[in-house]
């Protein structure tokens, strides 16, 4: 089902059936698995993703339920987090070793990888309580099926556009302001935040697609462009406090340097890259924006 808010039919169950249609992804990865559990909870973290983006788009409200559940799902999230990111620190490697500029440097990440696969399996032998947790996980998503329920919007088309204008506007700007700062400080809390807010922004393009296909359609390829730059920066930063906060993983001194070489290389050539993309995605004015879909949902509500 897709993750669609159209704005001909009621704002209320429009809003159900999309959370309800993210909660069912999510219970069917957990529970079906079909390319393996390394995958399902990477799909499952999506779904929880574009779930808390609309709720923080609606924010104003239902501000007691956004609190309520955003929380539940950060938790389900952390729960289930540590054997994904382990993959995720293989697939970084994966990648730097295929863009190695020589071979020593190749073969120095190539061996990491191998560390890195190590680690990872052995996380997965001591997660003896990954059943009861998958158990747990599967409880609490269908508990928030349950909360939705609850949930009712006032008012008619027109409350309903200015409440989607301000959360797309708040958005907005705080994703120029998150730009700005990236072009000053370019520690990793501060690309992070950029690409939390670039993911909010790429799921307002998803979820109000059917305001304007064609525009949507474009700007939610843009920003997910970016997305996957600013994803980079944030492994390749996750990867490198790793090998410093566990060097027991990792004893040959001379392929962490080559690592972090590659590292720190990679690292400049996509934050310029980032900051260049982001300046193409977040170039419109933010109350341009939230006007443009206030007028359109209105447009065409019924």
């Amino acid at each position: 089902m897709p993750f669609r808010i159209r704005p001909d039919r009621g704002f209320t169950a429009e809003f159900r059936r999309s959370v309800n249609g993210q909660l069912r992804h999510a219970i069917h990865s957990l529970e079906e698995k079909p390319d393996g559990l390394h995958e399902a909870i990477h799909a499952f973290r999506k779904n929880l993703k574009r779930l808390r983006s609309l709720y923080r788009l609606v924010a104003d409200e239902i501000p007691q339920f956004r609190e309520q559940e955003n929380q539940r799902l950060r938790d389900i999230g952390k729960s289930l987090s540590a054997i994904r990111d382990a993959t995720a620190l293989i697939e970084t490697a994966r990648h730097l070793h295929d863009r190695a500029r020589d071979k020593d440097e190749a073969k120095a990440v190539g061996r990491v990888i191998a560390a890195l696969t190590a680690r990872r399996d052995k996380m997965a032998k001591a997660e003896s309580d990954m059943a009861p947790r998958l158990t747990g996980a599967l409880e609490q998503l269908r508990q928030a099926t349950q909360a939705v329920e609850d949930v009712h919007f006032n008012g008619g088309p027109r409350r309903h556009g200015r409440l989607l204008a301000k959360g797309w506007r708040k958005t907005a700007a705080k994703a120029r302001e998150a730009m700005a700062h990236c072009q000053t400080d370019h520690s990793a809390e501060a690309f992070h935040d950029l690409r939390k807010r670039a993911q909010d922004y790429r799921a307002y393009h998803m979820l109000l697609k059917p305001l304007w296909p064609a525009a949507m359609k474009a700007k939610y390829e843009l920003t997910s462009s970016l997305i996957d730059l600013l994803g980079e920066i944030h492994d390749l930063d996750v990867l490198c406090e790793l090998v410093e906060a566990e060097p027991k993983h990792f004893p040959n001194a001379d392929d962490l340097a080559h690592l972090l070489d590659a590292i720190i290389f990679r690292q400049q050539e996509a934050r310029t890259a980032a900051l260049e993309r982001a300046e193409d995605v977040f170039a419109d004015n933010p109350d341009d924006e939230a006007n443009r879909i206030e007028l359109l949902w209105q447009a065409q509500s019924r």
